[in-house]
């Protein structure tokens, strides 16, 4: 294979079987429970990147069902979100992300950054209670309960919220181990249309782990949850800060 072969070809590794195909990534029915609770203000400025600001005392803990979605397939995911501001406008940082499929693993690492380990999210119905459940290896680490579609959802503030921009760090090693990328990225969803949104009664439980450290963003108390299913794209992001070049 001549060089221009290789430059022509190389989209993601192995250079003749890429993890994920190209995009553009649509998700059809997509289905969170989102429980909002506040924590501990220092444990968020510990792993919070500068130049972003936290805006308040909040974390966002996700369940997420996504039967559905191109070149990625069929899989669920669970992690933590912390609401912020970039240069005065509002946003999200995804902080840790759990999931159990390999394409949207490596995809989400290499391309945007999203901060993803394997792990095994649920999101399922259970009578009249909404269950989400994260286990690490043979460990639960998170469980968060909802009631059922108690009450409708404002659909228009919803809409507002997921049209707000959200950030990764991205970080990818030399081969010297070294930082070769080390970048701050946003990136939006578009194509939102919303399906259903409900909010209930909540409870979420964190469990300590040394290499899932969700609990370290722990749960002082539940404000609010939101259980909504949506078609969306997920769009491919832009480099806004470069930590290399600072």
């Amino acid at each position: 294979m001549k060089p221009h072969e290789v430059r022509s070809r190389a989209f993601a590794m192995p250079l003749t079987s890429p993890a994920y195909p190209p995009g553009p990534y649509r998700f059809y029915n997509r289905e969170y429970m989102v429980i909002t609770y506040r924590t501990d203000p220092d444990a968020i400025q510990a792993v919070l990147p500068e130049p972003l600001q936290a805006d308040g005392d909040i974390v966002k803990y996700e369940f997420i069902r996504m039967p559905d979605s191109t070149g990625f397939g069929d899989y669920s995911e669970s992690g933590q979100v912390i609401p912020v501001t970039f240069r005065g406008v509002r946003g999200s940082y995804s902080h840790a992300m759990f999931l159990d499929d390999q394409p949207p693993l490596a995809g989400g690492r290499e391309l945007w950054g999203f901060p993803k380990k394997a792990g095994r999210p649920k999101l399922e119905v259970c009578g009249d209670t909404l269950i989400g459940s994260l286990d690490f290896g043979p460990l639960r680490i998170a469980t968060g309960t909802m009631g059922y579609k108690y009450q409708q959802l404002d659909q228009v503030a919803l809409e507002a919220s997921l049209a707000e921009p959200n950030f990764l760090l991205k970080i990818i090693p030399h081969v010297d181990g070294t930082p070769r990328i080390c970048e701050l990225v946003r990136y939006h969803t578009s194509n939102v249309v919303i399906k259903g949104a409900w909010s209930a009664p909540a409870s979420l439980e964190l469990h300590p782990h040394a290499l899932a450290p969700v609990a370290d963003l722990p749960v002082l108390e539940v404000l609010s949850a939101r259980h909504f299913i949506c078609d969306l794209t997920l769009d491919l992001g832009s480099v806004v800060y470069d930590y290399l070049q600072q």
